[in-house]
C-alpha cells in the first residue's frame, strides 16, 4: 500500500535549521577558497581542502537535519550508518575536485562548467546515496522529472557557488552569495524529496530506530568541524577583512612631499 509521507514532521524547524547550515558551510567555504587564491605558500592546498570540507558538511549536514523531520507514517525509519558516512565522504570528495578545478584552471568556460557538473553530479548523489541509507519496512519509488530538475538545480547552484568562490573578494560579497547558495541546496534537496513516494510492505510497522535517535550522534561531528572551522576563519585577519589591507592600492604620496623630492632631485641633493 502507498505510504503516507510527512516531510515537516516539526514545522519550519528542520528546514531553517537545514537552511542556516547549508549558508554556514557555504560561507566558511567560500572565505577558505578565497583565502587560498590569495596565499601563494605551501598553506594553499590546506586553505582549498578546508573550503571543501567545509562546503561539503555544510551540504551533508543541511540535508540530515531535513531527513530528522520527514517521516512515514505507517512505519518508523532507521539509516544505515555504512551508506551515511559514505554520503559524507562523496559531499567532501566531489567538492574538493570542483574547488581544484577552478583553483588551478580559474573560473573559464572550460572549467567552471566542468567543476560545476562534476560537483553538481556529486552533491546529487550525495543526497541519493543518504536516501538509500534509508531503512524502513517498504520501499521507495522516484518521479523521474522531479529527480532531473533537483540534479539540475544541484549543477546550477554548484556552478554558481565554485564562480562565487573564485571571483568574489569582499566578505559581504561572499556572505550574500552563501546565503543565495543555502537557498539553491535547500531547494535541490526539497525537490528531490517531492519526487519520493513510498510503498508500504503491510500493515506492520517495522521495529527500528526513530531517525532522530541515529542521526543525532552522526551530525556531531560534521557540525563541531564546521564550528572549529569558524574559528579558524574568523582568526585569520586577511579574511576577516575581506577587501581589506591585501586589497588596497598602495597609498598615494602627499603632494607637497613629491615637490619636495623634484625640487632636490634638480637641485642634485
Amino acid at each position: 500500500m502507498e505510504g503516507t509521507i510527512d516531510g515537516f514532521r516539526y514545522g519550519v524547524v528542520t528546514p531553517v535549521a537545514a537552511y542556516l547550515m547549508a549558508c554556514l558551510g557555504g560561507a566558511l567555504g567560500l572565505r577558505c577558497i578565497v583565502r587560498s587564491l590569495i596565499d601563494s605558500g605551501s598553506f594553499r592546498a590546506g586553505w582549498s581542502a578546508l573550503g571543501a570540507a567545509s562546503i561539503g558538511c555544510g551540504i551533508w549536514t543541511m540535508h540530515f537535519i531535513a531527513m530528522i523531520g520527514f517521516r512515514v507514517r505507517e512505519t518508523r525509519i532507521g539509516y544505515h550508518v555504512g551508506l551515511t558516512v559514505l554520503s559524507l565522504a562523496v559531499a567532501v570528495a566531489v567538492v574538493g575536485i570542483g574547488v581544484f578545478l577552478v583553483g588551478r584552471r580559474g573560473a573559464g568556460r572550460g572549467a567552471l562548467p566542468l567543476a560545476g557538473a562534476v560537483t553538481g553530479l556529486g552533491v546529487a548523489a550525495m543526497h541519493y546515496l543518504g536516501m538509500a541509507a534509508m531503512r524502513f519496512n517498504g520501499s521507495i519509488e522516484y518521479n523521474a522529472l522531479l529527480v532531473a530538475l533537483s540534479v539540475l538545480i544541484a549543477v546550477v547552484a554548484a556552478t554558481a557557488a565554485l564562480w562565487a568562490a573564485v571571483t568574489l573578494r569582499g566578505f559581504l560579497s561572499s556572505l550574500a552569495a552563501s546565503l543565495v547558495m543555502g537557498l539553491a541546496v535547500s531547494g535541490m534537496h526539497y525537490t528531490a524529496m517531492a519526487a519520493v513516494g513510498v510503498h508500504v510492505h503491510g500493515a506492520t510497522s517495522w521495529a527500528g530506530d526513530n531517525p532522530t535517535s541515529l542521526l543525532l550522534p552522526m551530525l556531531i561531528g560534521p557540525v563541531i568541524f564546521l564550528l572549529l572551522a569558524g574559528v579558524v576563519v574568523m582568526f585569520d585577519p586577511l579574511l576577516v577583512l575581506g577587501d581589506g589591507e591585501w586589497n588596497r592600492p598602495a597609498p598615494k604620496e602627499p603632494a607637497e612631499t613629491s615637490k619636495r623630492q623634484v625640487s632636490r632631485s634638480w637641485s642634485g641633493g
